[in-house]
């Protein structure tokens, strides 16, 4: 006998669970963007004025990554709110995905602001303008006072989940910016000496561009439903056919993730002799929610043949096929 059994009682019985906990941390997180949101869109104006006032690029830069990271912010919310809506017949799994997709946009921004930092500061290397060092420290103080308050709010968020993580290294950029606004407002003081102020501005922007590679990284392989950081489907197989006497083989694995906390696996499962089809796929998916804390799973179980070899040339054929690539 072939064919797709979904051991729907163990399987559902895991995914609620897994559900409700995402749904307490979205809750959690969504408060905790919001509130940074008000402090970053507040102190972003008191940037950009003084900024303007004082002439310095590294203010400004600081304003630019404080208005990227108040739509970053505004952006991530709205993913939140929009996620905890039930699935639909058109959207299976609802709409956990934009928390993904959020995340990708906010890092590709990090990188334009970057880009438009490093423009900026080359221009004012071949044409100085004058700063007010006065100016640009009493507002970089204060900007650091909010980037501090803001990332203080958001430390305590679920890092797993990619838009709290992308929230969190935004306004750790805008710490690292502001950081770099006093120590170039104390050398201009100090010394008059004004490269100083794009000299660091560019630092801002390296230091920026290396927090959006990692996050557009790990969103673009999500949405390229790559397999799971940590997880291979290699391991998969091995483990299963170690650890599950329920089964003799494991092949045709795929596994990938809705969002950076909830992964997904399918594969198909050859029950040892005198096994019941639902005895094997509870096994399995109890396995893979204790050693991979994957809780969705769905098992096509097979006697000999594999359905989706195109000659059907048995369960052997099979297995080589799909053992070690999972494809």
């Amino acid at each position: 006998m072939a064919g797709h059994d979904h051991s729907n009682h163990d399987d559902h019985d895991h995914h609620d669970h897994g559900h409700g906990h995402d749904h307490l941390h979205g809750i959690t997180d969504q408060r905790r963007i919001g509130w940074a949101f008000v402090v970053i869109a507040v102190f972003m104006v008191v940037e950009v004025v003084g900024g303007l006032l004082s002439g310095s690029l590294a203010l400004l830069a600081d304003a630019g990554h404080m208005l990227s990271d108040t739509a970053a912010l505004g952006f991530s919310w709205m993913a939140i709110q929009y996620g905890k809506r039930p699935a639909t017949a058109q959207l299976s799994y609802g709409y956990k995905r934009l928390e993904v997709l959020a995340a990708f946009v906010n890092g590709c921004a990090l990188f334009v602001i970057a880009a438009w930092i490093v423009i900026e500061a080359i221009s004012r290397f071949a044409a100085p303008v004058p700063v007010a060092g006065k100016t640009m420290l009493v507002v970089a103080c204060a900007g650091l006072a909010a980037n501090i308050a803001a990332f203080m709010v958001l430390h305590g968020g679920n890092r797993e989940n990619l838009n709290m993580r992308g929230a969190w290294l935004h306004v750790m950029g805008d710490m690292l910016g502001s950081v770099a606004a006093i120590v170039a407002a104390v050398v201009i003081l100090a010394t008059g000496w004004t490269p100083i102020d794009p000299i660091l501005s560019i630092v801002v922007a390296v230091i920026i561009l290396k927090s959006a590679w990692g996050i557009v990284k790990s969103s673009a392989h999500i949405l390229l439903e790559g397999t799971p950081v940590g997880v291979t489907l290699a391991d998969i197989k091995a483990d299963l056919e170690t650890h599950v006497p329920e089964i003799r083989d494991a092949h045709h694995i795929h596994a990938w993730s809705i969002t950076g906390e909830q992964h997904m696996v399918t594969l198909h499962v050859l029950p040892a002799s005198g096994v019941a089809a639902r005895d094997a796929v509870g096994a399995v998916q109890r396995r893979l929610a204790v050693r991979f804390s994957i809780a969705h799973v769905t098992v096509q179980v097979e006697e000999d043949v594999c359905l989706d070899t195109p000659d059907r040339g048995g369960a052997a054929a099979c297995c080589l096929d799909h053992s070690s690539a999972g494809s």
